[in-house]
C-alpha cells in the first residue's frame, strides 16, 4: 500500500514502539511504503527527534550493507524518580506487612501497566549491557521479567523449585536460602538458556540474596555470564548480603511488626552508574 507521509510516520512509529532492539534494514520500510530510501531517512529523523524530545528513547542507526535502524527505549529521569516515589508511598502502607518481614506486592506485580513501566526503567538501566535472555524465579518474579524482556526483545528464562515433565530434561543445583538458612533445590529446562548467554537476572523481593545467589550459580552451570542483576525490592536485612552487585528500585528500610510501621524509600538505582536521560 502507497501511504502518505502522515500515514507512513504513523505505521512506523507503532512498528518501532512494537520490536525494540531489533535491527531493521531501511529496504523493508522502503519496500513496505513503496518509497525512496532518502524518504524513509527523512521519516526516521522526524520519528528519532520526537522520540527523544519526549524521552520514549532513540534510534540509532548503523551503517553498511548489513546496517539499519534499531529503537532503543529509554526513560526519563524525573519521571523514573516520580514514579519510583509514589511506588514507595504505596508499598509503605502498614497493611502490607506480612510475617517474615516481607511485603505483600500482588497488586503492584499484577498492574500491567506499572510492571511496563517500571521495566522500561530497568530495560533502560541494562540497555547497553548485550543482554540475551532475562532470568527469574517463580512465580512473582515473572510479570516484571517478562515487562523488562520485552523492552529488551529478549525471552525469559522461569526457574522453578518443582519439576515440570512438560519441560523436558532440567539443570539443578542446591542452593541455601539466605534467610532461612535451608538448603533447597532450584532448576532449569536445558531447552530455555542457551549456552554462552549474557544473562539478566530480575527478582521481585530480595532479603539476603539467597535465591539470586543461586540463580548466578545456575547461570554458571549453563556456561554463561550474568550481565546484571535487579531487584524490585530489596529488605535491609540484619546479614550480610550474599549478592554484592545489583540494583534496586525500592528498599524496605525499617519495620516494626509490633507496631505495623514500615519505612520503604528509593534503591540504589539512582546511586549507580545510569543511562538515564539528564533532562
Amino acid at each position: 500500500m502507497k501511504y502518505r507521509r502522515s500515514g507512513r510516520l504513523v505505521d512506523m512509529t507503532n512498528y518501532f514502539l512494537s520490536h525494540p532492539h531489533q535491527q531493521i534494514p531501511l529496504s523493508y520500510f522502503s519496500e513496505l511504503y513503496r518509497s525512496a530510501k532518502s524518504s524513509i531517512s527523512e521519516d526516521i529523523s522526524i520519528i528519532k527527534e520526537v522520540f527523544e524530545t519526549k524521552n520514549i528513547g532513540t534510534i540509532e542507526t548503523t551503517a553498511g550493507a548489513s546496517g539499519g535502524v534499531t529503537f532503543i527505549p529509554a526513560v526519563n529521569r524525573r519521571e523514573s524518580e516520580q514514579l519510583i516515589k509514589e511506588l514507595c508511598d504505596r508499598l509503605a502502607n502498614p497493611d502490607r506487612l506480612l510475617p517474615g518481614g516481607y511485603l505483600y506486592m500482588m497488586d503492584i506485580i499484577g498492574d500491567p501497566i506499572l510492571t511496563q513501566a517500571l521495566g522500561r526503567i530497568f530495560a533502560s538501566k541494562f540497555r547497553k549491557a548485550k543482554v540475551d535472555a532475562v532470568m527469574t524465579m517463580a512465580t512473582k518474579g515473572i510479570p516484571i521479567a517478562y515487562a523488562v524482556a520485552g523492552h529488551l526483545n529478549v525471552p525469559v528464562s522461569i526457574v522453578r523449585h518443582e519439576h515440570r515433565i512438560t519441560e523436558g530434561s532440567i539443570v539443578s543445583i542446591n542452593y541455601v536460602s539466605g534467610s532461612k538458612k535451608r538448603i533447597q533445590t532450584m532448576s532449569l529446562a536445558r531447552r530455555s538458556l542457551l549456552p554462552n548467554s549474557n544473562v539478566l537476572i530480575i527478582d521481585d523481593f530480595m532479603k539476603a540474596g539467597g535465591t539470586i545467589r543461586g540463580m548466578m550459580d545456575l547461570v554458571q552451570e549453563f556456561q554463561s555470564t550474568i550481565a546484571g542483576i535487579g531487584v524490585l525490592t530489596e529488605a535491609i536485612h540484619e546479614e550480610e548480603k550474599l549478592v554484592e552487585d545489583y540494583v534496586s528500585l525500592t528498599k524496605l528500610s525499617e519495620m516494626d511488626m509490633r507496631t505495623k510501621w514500615i519505612k520503604v524509600e528509593p534503591g540504589n538505582i539512582f546511586n549507580k552508574a545510569f543511562s538515564f536521560e539528564d533532562n
